[in-house]
């Protein structure tokens, strides 16, 4: 079993010599970096063990073994009885032979992202990356391969920005219903094994449910985190909700200080990404699991969403979002000050599906011809106009939102401001009515000078006239031999005084 105590003491030296502290007082002293608030768009990415079933979604490892549920009986008919064939005998399976990470890097690039956020260990405990904690990784068992380190290589020679995502905490409780019947979940579990402990499951939101994590088990998650931090240097870490729970509070912190002072030590700007209220206000970046804001906000932010409706891992029944839809999420995210991190599921062979990557390229093709009006932007005076109506909060990327040629979204840079139209129009006229011609005395929304309107991604000017209703525009009919890209967001490229 790993000896603990002599990597605890180097985070406590770490911490004790820093300029970060373990408290809030001295973590409220970090800031955002530059790079992050600049990038706006970066690639999430669930693979592991729950890619060789490929049934549900990543949460199998957990479904499968609560009896009656759509998973057990998926693995009843397709495997067999769960003591003969547990979740652990997937690993040899996940062979991962067509695994190409200069390919991935190369597609993610081509969509334009800037940042990438594989999943290091999720849920179900296996860890994605060599390891000296425990023997359950990819490196020892499955592919025999440190994928988060190949990754880091290939995404940097793409100049690509990595990040890691831990989901580790969950897994106090993840394996739990193995108990509840003849598995191979069975006590004795001890730390080092793949299952242990797995504790009974309680309410995900309450923050003091029972049992709560042990500090056994605390010290472990932060070890397992910090060996991340060290051996691969992310730029960005997520953690998903659970991380919440009151018995979390002090290894945050002591995560927190010891991630900003090793950043400090390598002349290194980074970032966390946490739900709900983990970390205090301030501390690191809040994110938005499948959801945005449905105003600007005074703040950075991040949304994670996938490609995938109905799953983060590749299954066999994905429901793909298409990426016209996507985009009009990015350019209303980076509109209120947020990002927009998109996850992509590969196949357990290493292979990402046709539809990802369609969905990818489409994107990618956009923000060739678009991008300036999403990198390195920033927020205008008021985020959009139009009668559609985007929903604050999580789990809402699964309800339509019906835009309009009238509904807009605003963002700045130098002396341009983009005017984005969500939606197309048949006949090629539009109006901005927040760039309307008034009386300067009153205050109006805008009453600068416009030089020049012009569409990115055009052969020709498009006319354009500014009266008391609005800015008026005509592209004749441009958006129409766009091809593929004809049902895409438009960007006006305003030059104003």
């Amino acid at each position: 079993m790993y000896d603990m105590q002599p990597y605890l003491a180097t985070i406590d030296r770490v911490i004790a010599d820093g300029p970060y502290q373990d408290d809030w007082d001295s973590l409220a002293g970090w800031r955002v970096p530059a790079w992050y608030q600049q990038a706006k768009f970066g690639i999430f990415i669930h693979w592991g063990v729950y890619s060789v079933p490929a049934f549900g979604s990543e949460w199998y490892s957990r479904n499968m073994y609560i009896q009656g549920s759509p998973e057990y009986e998926h693995h009843l008919k397709t495997y067999g009885p769960h003591k003969d064939f547990g979740y652990k005998d997937f690993i040899p399976r996940f062979t991962a032979e067509h695994f190409d990470p200069d390919a991935w890097a190369a597609l993610f690039k081509e969509a334009g992202a800037r940042y990438v956020v594989p999943v290091a260990e999720h849920h179900d405990g296996f860890q994605m990356y060599r390891s000296e904690i425990s023997h359950w990784n990819a490196y020892e068992m499955g592919p025999h391969r440190d994928v988060l380190g190949e990754l880091e290589q290939s995404f940097t020679r793409q100049g690509l920005i990595t990040g890691a995502s831990s989901h580790r905490v969950e897994h106090w409780f993840f394996m739990g219903h193995g108990k509840d019947f003849d598995s191979d979940i069975k006590e004795p579990l001890q730390r080092g094994d793949f299952y242990w402990p797995a504790m009974p499951e309680a309410d995900h939101f309450d923050l003091f449910s029972k049992p709560e994590p042990s500090q056994e088990y605390m010290q472990d998650w932060l070890l397992r985190t910090c060996e991340i931090i060290d051996r691969y240097q992310p730029r960005l870490l997520y953690f998903d909700w659970w991380i919440q729970h009151s018995a979390m509070k002090p290894y945050l912190k002591k995560l927190a200080a010891y991630y900003y002072n090793r950043a400090a030590e390598r002349g290194q700007e980074v970032a966390i990404n946490y739900k709900h209220d983990a970390f205090m206000f301030g501390t690191a970046v809040p994110d938005i699991e499948r959801g945005q804001f449905a105003t600007v906000q005074p703040y950075f932010w991040q949304t994670d969403t996938a490609i995938a409706l109905n799953s983060w891992c590749y299954t066999e029944n994905n429901q793909f979002r298409p990426y016209e839809e996507i985009l009009c999420d990015l350019v209303d995210i980076v509109s209120k000050n947020g990002t927009l991190l998109l996850n992509v599921g590969p196949k357990a062979d290493g292979t990402i599906s046709g539809p990802d990557q369609a969905v990818l390229r489409g994107i990618g093709a956009w923000l060739k011809v678009n991008g300036q009006a999403i990198y390195d932007s920033s927020v205008w005076r008021e985020s959009g106009e139009g009668p559609t109506v985007v929903e604050s909060g999580q789990f809402t990327d699964g309800k339509k939102k019906p835009f309009t040629p009238q509904d807009f979204r605003f963002t700045r840079q130098g002396s341009y401001l983009y005017a984005i139209a969500l939606k197309p129009a048949a006949d090629g006229h539009y109006c901005i009515h927040a760039l309307g011609r008034q009386d300067a005395s009153r205050l109006a929304n805008f009453s600068g000078l416009i030089r020049e309107v012009t569409l990115l991604g055009a052969d020709r000017p498009i006319n354009w006239e500014r009266q008391e209703t609005g800015l008026l525009l005509n592209t004749g009919g441009q958006e129409q031999a766009r091809g593929a890209q004809k049902d895409c967001p438009l960007v006006f490229k305003i030059r104003v005084d």
